[in-house]
């Protein structure tokens, strides 16, 4: 009889864990709180932005003009960061990496100063808002989406739906969902999912000109899961494999060069 008891207790246990995760799922892919604790020091020139989405929510992001005058006609980088990064830092990045560009970037939804509450479907709808904010202010200004980790599903959303210049995604996964069945595969991922976010299908067959970087020896966002995309996408235009993991691969000279590289890749097609 200790076999069956034992046998139980182990199957209300694991019950008890996937119903955490099935509740903090959201939590767990949009850690808000850790992305609003980051600080960082913004040039004078920063600009605040603000939209209003189609159900009301407020969206709160920040653009850093240009320095130069190689910004004259040249696309603006709207940028899309990771889970735990807010605007602050997604512009940040872009601006050190092309300080002769205006860059762009928008707290999600749920990301405070933004209001609401995270989600994927709520993220892709509302980058097109902001594409569409950006257009309506400056008609004439070619924008290029660039993506990082789970920004790149929705840099690549945009791409799809709006007329882009180009696209760069770095650290990217297929799927959303694909992703966390590799992270979770002793859970029954597909039944509990909730947050749907398929990069694959975003950019099968898109012409839009796509770089795309991706790490070595990523732990988060396993190679395996951004290969795919390598075949997917009809208009790659420039790939790059850079020797580090997820989280530090922005530390590594390689892909700062990679990053010049896949812009003006983009720009030459």
């Amino acid at each position: 009889m200790w076999v069956i008891h034992l046998a139980l207790r182990l199957a209300a246990l694991y019950a008890a864990i996937i119903a955490g995760m099935y509740f903090a799922q959201t939590w767990l892919l949009f850690p808000a709180f850790f992305a609003r604790a980051t600080r960082v020091h913004l040039p004078e020139s920063t600009q605040r932005l603000k939209v209003r989405t189609p159900d009301g929510e407020s969206l709160v992001g920040l653009r850093i003009p240009g320095m130069g005058v190689k910004t004259d006609g040249a696309p603006s980088l709207l940028g899309f960061g990771g889970n735990a990064w807010n605007a602050r830092t997604m512009v940040l990045i872009l601006h050190r990496l092309f300080p002769d560009r205006s860059v762009i970037g928008f707290h999600y939804r749920g990301y405070r100063p933004s209001s609401g509450r995270p989600n994927a479907e709520g993220l892709l709808s509302d980058s097109l808002v902001v594409f569409d904010h950006l257009r309506q202010a400056q008609a004439t200004q070619p924008i290029i989406t660039v993506g990082f980790s789970i920004g790149s599903g929705v840099a690549a959303y945009v791409a799809r739906h709006r007329p882009v210049e180009g696209l760069i995604l770095v650290t990217p996964f297929d799927s959303l969902e694909a992703l966390a069945r590799d992270l979770y595969w002793w859970a029954p991922v597909g039944p509990l999912f909730r947050h749907r976010m398929s990069t694959i299908e975003f950019v099968r067959d898109s012409l839009v000109p796509t770089a795309l970087l991706t790490a070595e020896h990523d732990a988060v966002v396993p190679r395996r899961r951004s290969e795919p995309l390598r075949e997917a996408t009809r208009n790659l235009v420039f790939e790059r494999v850079i020797d580090s993991g997820h989280n530090n691969i922005y530390d590594r000279p390689a892909f700062a060069v990679a990053m010049h590289e896949a812009l003006a890749r983009i720009e030459a097609v």
